[in-house]
């Protein structure tokens, strides 16, 4: 849970969430000429626009992650005390056993990448779109497939160098 699930599904979730609305939002600054307008004044796109997407979600999505794995943790003992007839002290002892603290700290560094690549498809997706609104709504959507698709990826690549390293 806190090494794989956890991250995996808080990055799928805000992927669905953030990163659509990350790359809808700037994708209709962009073809409202709004980015044009910031640049024209001197306002970089990076540094005002994406950036502080960027740090957004790198600050946020580890604290969701830690959320998510408190979470499946409580309901694991829940299903061990209804269903499994252990203690709640019994859960824990074995919990401790289980988890490690590498375990948790991969998952979060894991998240933090995560995070990075989220708001980094996603505004750049929205910042080429074209074309009206169709434009935004098919760089949403191909925002939204391609983070799914490199969370897998990138989630596949930590395994193997997690695995590698005896971690």
């Amino acid at each position: 849970t806190v090494r794989e699930l956890g991250p995996l599904m808080t990055g799928i979730v805000v992927a669905g969430r953030s990163g659509a609305a990350y790359a809808a939002e700037l994708g209709s600054m962009r073809v409202s000429e709004e980015i044009d307008a910031l640049q024209t004044m001197g306002f970089g796109a990076m540094r005002f626009l994406v950036f502080p997407r960027l740090m957004a979600l790198v600050a946020v999505v580890p604290l969701l992650t830690m959320l998510a794995d408190a979470m499946g943790i409580a309901g694991g003992l829940v299903v061990s005390l209804t269903t499994l007839d252990l203690t709640t002290t019994a859960y824990l002892t074995e919990l401790q056993k289980a988890v490690h603290g590498w375990d948790c700290l991969s998952g979060i560094l894991k998240s933090a990448v995560f995070a990075t690549a989220i708001a980094v498809i996603a505004c750049y997706q929205g910042l080429t779109a074209s074309g009206g609104a169709e434009g935004v709504g098919r760089r949403t959507t191909g925002a939204v497939v391609t983070i799914l698709f490199l969370l897998i990826v990138i989630d596949a690549v930590f395994t193997v160098v997690f695995h590698a390293f005896g971690g």
